[in-house]
């Protein structure tokens, strides 16, 4: 059984906990707190789920304030690269991407009451910086907000390698997203319980509706915010590594990672080509290489995961600095 457990229609359901042994903390409460000890975490198991799905937007919200001058735009569109925005800073990037984020949440809200929001870890925490600041910690609608992760470390959510812990220090414990709201895995299992524990409370979020399905049957998230490593691995999807091919699983497990820590839960290349919108947030000269074979004009037999992004029915965007694309064959002039 799936440790979110609903009943009554997907626009308000109602939750309850079926599950006796542990679960993702996945509860839809109403107070954020930061559930590090394990006594807390056993305790937040045990609270019954309550709905917060759709309510009218707030009235009060000022406008978004635009962005900064992207350093490229205007060359982009004549190199025919829409997905590809090119800042000059980092800072830069960071306010763009604090704004794109911002205006999804306000459609998606405004569409049917709820955003999901995908995190991954690395330095695509710190981009998100922007929103944890006005005037987005006071205009979006952080109520409705539905967190989930890429992939996760199969650790102690209180661990350095946490991808959770990242979050909580960098955004989570800054906004007012429901602890219930924030489905993290259960860290108490092994690898392949906590992917397969995962992928069941992912499967009755979908088949209650309050996670949309796409047309081939995946988890369709309104939003994934993934970062890329210097090898070109997104998720815990790694080059030449045999996760890459699997279809028949939206969750899976890892445990010889060739970057630490070994054992992980990663999604699968089908459900983040699933997703409605994918921000790619890619900054440094460290990320160059693999930008511009993801990127460049040249490809090779020797395809990296970011390559293999191919949303089925979404929008892709790279938010990138200098840095990232400076080794682009045919970069725009910047």
């Amino acid at each position: 059984m799936p440790s979110c457990v609903a009943s009554g229609s997907p626009a308000a359901p109602s939750y309850r906990l079926l599950r006796r042994r542990p679960s993702p903390i996945c509860r839809f409460s109403a107070t954020f707190s930061p559930p590090f000890s394990s006594a807390a975490l056993d305790q937040s198991r045990r609270i019954s789920l309550s709905a917060v799905w759709p309510t009218p937007l707030r009235s009060d919200r000022r406008p978004l304030p635009s962005p900064p001058a992207m350093a490229s735009e205007k060359t982009l569109a004549a190199k025919e690269k829409p997905g590809l925005l090119v800042f000059d800073t980092e800072e830069d990037l960071s306010v763009s991407l604090a704004k794109y984020a911002a205006e999804l949440s306000e459609k998606f809200i405004r569409e049917r009451g709820a955003f999901t929001v995908v995190l991954s870890g690395g330095s695509l925490i710190k981009s998100l910086r922007k929103l944890t600041e006005s005037p987005y910690s006071e205009t979006v609608n952080w109520a409705k907000w539905h967190i989930f992760w890429v992939d996760e470390r199969v650790v102690p959510k209180d661990h350095e390698d946490s991808n959770y812990k990242l979050a909580f220090d960098g955004f989570l414990s800054k906004v007012p997203i429901p602890p219930g709201q924030v489905c993290a895995i259960n860290d108490a299992l092994s690898a392949q319980g906590a992917a397969e524990d995962y992928e069941t409370a992912l499967k009755h979020l979908v088949n209650i509706g309050a996670v949309v399905k796409s047309a081939t049957g995946y988890p369709r998230f309104d939003l994934m915010l993934l970062g890329m490593g210097p090898d070109g691995h997104i998720a815990s999807l790694f080059p030449s590594h045999p996760l890459v091919n699997v279809t028949d699983k939206w969750v899976a497990f890892i445990k010889d990672s060739p970057k630490p820590p070994p054992e992980r839960i990663t999604f699968t290349l089908p459900v983040i080509n699933s997703s409605a919108y994918v921000a790619m947030v890619v900054a440094g000269a460290g990320k160059a290489s693999a930008v511009s074979k993801a990127l460049g004009n040249e490809k090779t037999a020797n395809v990296l995961p970011v390559e293999m992004v191919s949303l089925e029915d979404g929008e892709l965007t790279w938010f990138t600095d200098k840095a990232a694309v400076s080794m682009l064959q045919d970069k725009p002039s910047l």
